[in-house]
C-alpha cells in the first residue's frame, strides 16, 4: 500500500483537527504517493531513531511527538531536528506525528495509560464533542453517510478494581511506567479507587480532577507550586513525561496491524528520553 492510505487511517482513527492550537501533528517530512516498505514506531524522531529506519529499510516514521514545532528559514544542519530533515529527505523517508490529536482520540493515549493501570469503566476526563467527517463527504456514495457527533477531550478517568493504599497505588505506578523516579504530594491516609490520568505535561487538569473527586491524578509533567495547591486535595502523581507515554506506539502498532496486516511494522530500540536518573 501507499504512505496516503496509511496516513489516512491515522487520521480516521485520530482526525488532526483534535489537536491542540499549539500543535503540529501530521506529515512533517516527505512524499506519500509512494509505496511503503514498512513504519518505525517511536515517541521521538532522533537521528538515531532516522539511522534505524535507514538500516531497516523503513520509508515511514510514525511518532507521537512532532519533530518540528517551529518554522524554518533555512536547513542547514545546526541542530537535531534539522539534520533529521536532511537525512529523513536524503533517504526518502516520511516522518508522521500522532500528539494531542491522539492525546484527545477516543481509545487513545489516556485510555492506554488507564489500561496499563488496570482501570475500569474508563471515560473521557474533560469531554468534547467534534464532527466525525469520515467517508460522509465521497461524492461516489450513491447514500453519503451522514456525519457523526462522537466525544473526544483531554485526559481519562475510571476506577481501580480494588481500592488501594496511597502507598501501593504509587508502588504500582512507579512498577508499571518503570519510573526512574515518582514524586508526589504527601500521603494523607487516603485509600485509592477514582483514577483521572494524563499522559505529557498534563497538570492543567489537576483541577478538573479535584472537580470529579478523583483520588489520585498520574501524569507526565507537574509545576512545583502545584504540589502545595493540590496537597490536600489529590494524590498528584508525577512519573516522567517519557514514562507515561512510552506505551503509544502500541496503540499505533495494534492500528496498523488490524488495517494493513501485511504491513511491516517495527517498535523502536531506542529509549529516547533525554531525562536521565543517577
Amino acid at each position: 500500500m501507499k504512505i496516503k492510505e496509511i496516513l489516512d487511517a491515522l487520521e480516521i482513527f485520530a482526525p488532526l483537527p483534535l489537536q491542540d492550537g499549539f500543535d503540529n501533528a501530521g506529515l512533517q517530512v516527505g512524499l506519500t504517493d509512494v509505496e511503503a516498505t514498512g513504519a518505525l514506531l517511536c515517541l521521538d524522531v532522533t537521528e538515531e531513531v532516522v539511522e534505524e529506519a535507514i538500516n531497516q529499510g523503513l520509508n515511514l516514521i510514525i511518532a507521537h511527538h512532532p519533530l518540528m514545532f517551529r518554522g524554518y528559514k533555512s536547513i542547514t544542519g545546526k541542530d537535531y531536528t534539522e539534520r533529521c530533515i536532511m537525512d529523513a529527505i536524503k533517504n526518502e523517508i516520511a516522518i508522521y506525528a500522532m500528539h494531542t490529536n491522539l492525546d484527545n482520540a477516543p481509545n487513545g493515549v489516556n485510555y492506554k495509560i488507564a489500561e496499563k493501570i488496570g482501570l475500569k469503566n474508563v471515560r473521557v476526563l474533560e469531554p468534547k464533542e467534534y464532527l466525525q467527517q469520515s467517508d460522509c463527504d465521497k461524492a461516489d456514495q450513491e447514500e453519503p453517510k451522514k456525519p457523526e457527533w462522537l466525544t473526544a477531550g483531554a485526559g481519562a478517568i475510571g476506577e481501580l478494581d480494588e481500592p488501594m493504599t496511597e502507598t501501593e497505588f504509587l508502588k504500582h505506578v512507579k512498577k508499571t511506567f518503570e519510573a526512574g523516579c515518582v514524586k508526589h504530594t504527601k500521603l494523607t491516609g487516603r485509600l485509592i479507587s477514582k483514577v483521572a490520568i494524563c499522559g505529557g505535561a498534563g497538570a492543567f487538569l489537576m483541577d478538573r480532577a479535584t472537580k470529579v473527586h478523583a483520588d489520585a491524578f498520574v501524569t507526565g509533567e507537574i509545576k512545583y507550586h502545584d504540589y502545595f495547591y493540590y496537597e490536600n486535595k489529590i494524590l498528584a502523581t508525577e512519573i516522567g513525561h517519557y514514562e507515561s507515554e512510552q506505551y503509544t506506539k502500541e496503540i499505533i502498532q495494534d492500528l496498523l496491524n488490524r488495517k494493513f496486516p501485511s504491513l511491516r511494522t517495527e517498535m523502536t530500540r531506542i529509549n529516547t528520553n533525554p531525562i536521565k536518573y543517577l
